[in-house]
């Protein structure tokens, strides 16, 4: 009894962790350099931080085949591309001001964000 009731409050602790208090990595965008791959239901890096005033142009690599994967919003930009499978596609960003932008799959199932500072 003492180990289920250990292990629930295990997985309870999981739980919270996971959707509430777990943060990705940003990684700092400083040049146009920068792959974001989507695979396995994920953006890899989804969390992106630019600097603001400055145009810059992000690599999107789609790996997976799913329909889901196929179509990149960034709607705070107003922007939709449609993904080949298994090569680049280059997406402009103009100068943003501060802020954040989510970019995600048309039914958000992938999800991302930018951040601008």
């Amino acid at each position: 009894m003492l180990f289920v009731n250990l292990a629930g409050v295990a997985l309870i602790v999981l739980i919270v962790w996971w959707f509430w208090l777990y943060k990705p990595q940003e990684k700092v965008v400083s040049e146009n350099d920068t792959v974001v791959t989507v695979e396995s239901g994920t953006y890899t890096p989804s969390r992106l931080q630019v600097a603001a005033g400055r145009p810059i142009t992000l690599a999107f690599l789609r790996r997976d085949p799913s329909p889901c994967s196929e179509v990149l919003l960034i709607p705070g930009l107003e922007i939709s591309e449609t993904l080949p499978l298994n090569k680049r596609k280059s997406i402009k960003l103009p100068a943003l001001p501060a802020g954040e932008y989510e970019f995600h799959c048309q039914m958000q199932m992938y999800q991302g964000k930018i951040t601008v500072s």
